[in-house]
């Protein structure tokens, strides 16, 4: 059964930016500490620091009317943690091939560089080199010139898993965002939120908890977040 988690009467505004305490405000990992009872904090322990990583990113890119629609993740993203490379695979991989087919050409061989690493991780780990496989095949056949540059760039280039952690995997998820923000189409809003609905929904999986079982909560009187912005 699901667990009910009652926000306080002054819910803070969700808005970009990183922000002392609640009366200035809150982004979606902000809040995400305060469900989870940790210290006040845009990096809390209770997720994923890729995930969270991305979730502030995307905050940071939606407009202010587009914001608000985040706020029901935030509960779900409680907990969601562990040390599996497969999880930094899957949400790097996730956010480059989001972004590849509509990110700028000026982006897109970071991104096409970025899922061919993730790719040659991905071989000898069964968990995820499906998933890997699917995503890096569908953005390689939607820009099959970065994929070709990627491949001469790359070509014996090995990365550790350490190196990818560190470094690959957290700069594939700032382009990607930063990609699909900047892309000329007329969904950038719908395809960030996805975005993030999509890896959450992944995580949960791979470490074992429904989203279903999340935390669930419950807004004052109106049910709305109100957005504004702030910069981080």
């Amino acid at each position: 059964m699901s667990r009910v988690t009652t926000l306080p009467e002054l819910v803070p505004v969700l808005s970009a930016g990183r922000h002392r305490n609640p009366r200035k405000g809150a982004c979606f990992m902000e809040l995400a500490s305060f469900l989870a009872g940790e210290r006040w904090s845009d990096h809390p322990a209770c997720t994923h620091p890729l995930l969270a990583s991305l979730a502030r990113l995307v905050n940071d890119s939606l407009g202010d009317a587009d914001r608000g629609r985040l706020v029901m993740l935030i509960p779900d993203v409680v907990g969601l943690t562990g040390s599996d490379l497969d999880l930094d695979l899957a949400i790097a991989t996730r956010a480059a091939a989001a972004a590849l087919p509509v990110a700028p050409a000026t982006r897109q061989s970071v991104l096409a560089v970025g899922l061919l690493t993730a790719q040659r991780l991905a071989a000898g780990r069964p968990g995820v080199r499906d998933l890997v496989d699917d995503l890096c095949g569908a953005a390689f056949a939607a820009v099959p010139e970065a994929h070709a540059w990627a491949e001469r760039y790359a070509r014996g280039a090995v990365v550790s898993e350490r190196t990818y952690r560190r470094q690959t995997a957290p700069h594939t998820v700032a382009y990607a965002v930063e990609g699909i923000a900047v892309a000329c189409v007329p969904d950038v809003a719908d395809r960030l939120v996805h975005l993030l609905e999509e890896v959450v929904a992944d995580v949960a999986g791979r470490v074992g908890r429904p989203q279903h079982e999340a935390s669930t909560p419950v807004l004052p009187s109106g049910g709305q977040v109100r957005a504004v912005s702030a910069g981080r």
